[in-house]
């Protein structure tokens, strides 16, 4: 569905609220709405139009598959064959920041082009009340992509979402800034059984390795085999410069830890990772609207950190063309 730029509607986290997005979402049309993590663009996963109509939006590549967002475990189940692996990280982290690759039942439903053509489909349980609310009233998984131009920062409050997407969708659900701020991590196993990190988030490996008894290792192959994966990734205009212990030029510096004086912003004064990841895109997009090139300091490679990392890598890596 695609809506003329004075018709994207902001509703608010609501009872009403809820009802009219999941109007919307009944009728075809697209729906930003709000998670722990990052804001989803929100459709029908069971309904072509409306999946294509999420590709269409964002001008996102058609080879690069969509989370789908389930209210309950018994649905994730229905779509998907979760191995112990997955119950066990199910069990302890839904509702929550992770996203969990599983292969397709037979008879699932969900819209083709949701999977990009893989047997696999990556499940999330989301935890934010106003997801939770429309996802039980919708009565339907929907797949939902972080609600931003493809490529671009990723939005964590609602004008983030209209900024990139007003007149491209019919309606933002405002449920504040979101308090993860990195999208979800995303996990598959290997042929033993045991967890991979297909996309480094909002859970961390050493958060996870407390409830499997190891730490689960990033997955080595190149192919994209879940979303997130693409080299260059929640980019801003702007060029981004990474370890920047100090600007050069006119560069925007971003800073973090207490070493960082006279950064323009910093993503935490006293190191706090979970503070860096929660602020991380918020500043990006205000350091990108200064129209100047970004540097940003060195942040630690361990827990929040590896999520952190991974998304400045790909903002800084080099853009299609």
């Amino acid at each position: 569905m695609t809506a003329e730029r004075d018709q994207t509607e902001l509703l608010d986290q609501t009872p009403a609220g809820i009802s009219r997005a999941s109007t919307i979402l009944r009728s075809g049309g697209l729906v930003a709405i709000p998670t722990e993590t990052v804001y989803g663009l929100a459709g029908d996963a069971r309904n072509p139009a409306a999946v294509k109509a999420i590709f269409a939006a964002k001008g996102r590549p058609a080879h690069n598959p969509l989370i789908v967002h389930v209210a309950h475990m018994d649905t994730a189940t229905a779509l998907a064959r979760l191995d112990d692996t997955a119950r066990t990280l199910a069990h302890h982290f839904w509702p929550g920041a992770l996203t969990l690759v599983a292969p397709l039942r037979d008879g699932h439903g969900l819209a083709p082009a949701v999977t990009a053509g893989l047997d696999t489909v990556a499940l999330r349980l989301p935890a934010h009340p106003a997801a939770r609310a429309l996802l039980a009233e919708f009565g339907r998984p929907v797949a939902a992509p972080s609600a931003n131009p493809s490529g671009q920062i990723s939005p964590t409050t609602a004008a983030h979402v209209m900024a990139g997407l007003s007149g491209r969708i019919a309606a933002v659900l405002d449920g504040g800034a979101c308090p993860v701020g990195v999208e979800s991590t995303i996990i598959g196993t290997d042929d033993t059984g045991r967890a991979v990190v297909l996309r480094a988030g909002g859970i961390s490996p050493e958060m996870m390795a407390g409830v499997l008894g190891y730490l689960p290792a990033p997955a080595q192959s190149a192919t994209i085999t879940a979303p997130g994966q693409m080299a260059s990734h929640y980019a801003p205009r702007a060029s981004v410069r990474l370890n920047a212990a100090k600007r050069t030029g006119h560069e925007v510096w971003i800073g973090f830890g207490p070493d960082c004086t006279g950064a323009d912003f910093t993503l935490s004064e006293n190191g706090d990772l979970a503070q860096a990841a929660s602020q991380l895109f918020a500043i990006l997009h205000k350091a990108d609207a200064l129209g100047r090139p970004i540097a940003v300091a060195p942040v630690p490679e361990h827990d929040l950190g590896l999520a952190i990392n991974d998304r400045l890598r790909r903002a800084a890596a080099p853009r299609d063309t």
